[in-house]
């Protein structure tokens, strides 16, 4: 029986590791051998800096093919959040800055789609985890580096496992 954590993510970026999964155990590991294969022929290993290198880059391909296949086996798929009445994972949330009144929005997804640069909370972070579960018209206190921020929640929008 495992305890390993499931990675939260959608059917999308499911297929996206899959696809870069394949990428690296067809194209890319051959990209290496031939390296390796290349840098033998300069002779004497011990001294072959090239060789070196080609080795490195093949234990990081094996390290990043280990770590996909992990994410692959312990992957959750984000399903329909089937109510819009509070924040869930797969929802797009409007919040309100109750401190400068700025309005920002934030679609709340697993880790392994998280980018906040373009608005893509994860439910594992302070603040979406304080935004999860509450309602439209709920104020929420997240802590913050700087302190407490409260947010007001102005809406609520299903997009659909987030496509």
């Amino acid at each position: 029986m495992s305890n390993e954590a499931k990675y939260k993510m959608s059917k999308q970026r499911l297929e996206e590791i899959r696809e870069e999964l394949h990428y690296l155990e067809t194209v890319r590991e051959k990209e290496v051998s031939e390296l390796i294969k290349e840098a033998r022929s300069f002779g004497d290993l011990s001294e072959n800096s090239e060789y070196d290198e080609a080795k490195t880059e093949q234990g990081k391909l094996y390290s990043k093919i280990a770590e996909l296949k992990k994410i692959l086996e312990n992957a959750e798929i984000i399903e329909n959040a089937d109510d819009t009445n509070s924040v869930a994972l797969g929802c797009k949330v409007v919040v309100e800055c109750l401190e400068d009144g700025e309005k920002e929005e934030y679609c709340i997804v697993g880790s392994q789609e998280a980018n906040p640069m373009q608005g893509r909370i994860s439910d594992d972070s302070p603040f979406g985890r304080g935004l999860l579960g509450h309602a439209i018209g709920e104020t929420v206190t997240i802590e913050a580096p700087a302190g407490e921020i409260q947010y007001k929640i102005i809406s609520i929008e299903n997009k659909g496992a987030l496509a």
